[in-house]
């Protein structure tokens, strides 16, 4: 598995249990991160990037829902699964705080981790309310 990919995997982890759980994170986060990649295959970059992942979304998560609220039209964050808004998070964190990430990874990973972690429709909502996002912001696919 890709690096870049373990690390969103553990950062939707975090940020699930963070809907659960509450918002006092940083010191676990660190725990966390350490227990699930210590020592194994691209810990350094896999660490960093998942951190970097889950700050971002936390700072940036008030815009965040708002974009998602927007585009979800008919579908309040509050009745999104939690899976589910929390791959959108990471998704539209990705797209327009992350340079080096292409828009079009951006989805396509959000895809992947809602098709593996949520429910067999999750992939194709993921992809609705991101390219819907990605069209209304203007961003290159």
């Amino acid at each position: 598995m890709r690096v870049r990919t373990r690390a969103r995997e553990l950062a939707l982890q975090f940020l699930y249990g963070l809907d659960v759980q509450g918002p006092d994170y940083r010191d676990r986060l660190d725990a966390f991160l350490h227990e699930e990649l210590s020592g194994k295959p691209g810990e350094p970059e896999a660490t960093a990037y998942a951190r970097k992942v889950v700050d971002g979304v936390m700072l940036h998560r008030p815009a965040i829902d708002v974009l998602l609220s927007e585009a979800a039209q008919n579908w309040g964050l509050s009745r999104m699964a939690a899976v589910d808004r929390n791959v959108l998070r990471i998704g539209v964190y990705e797209m327009l705080h992350e340079s080096e990430v292409p828009t079009k990874v951006a989805i396509n990973e959000a895809i992947e981790l809602a098709k593996r972690y949520s429910t067999e429709q999750s992939g194709a909502f993921v992809n609705g309310i991101l390219d819907r996002i990605r069209k209304d912001r203007g961003l290159k696919a």
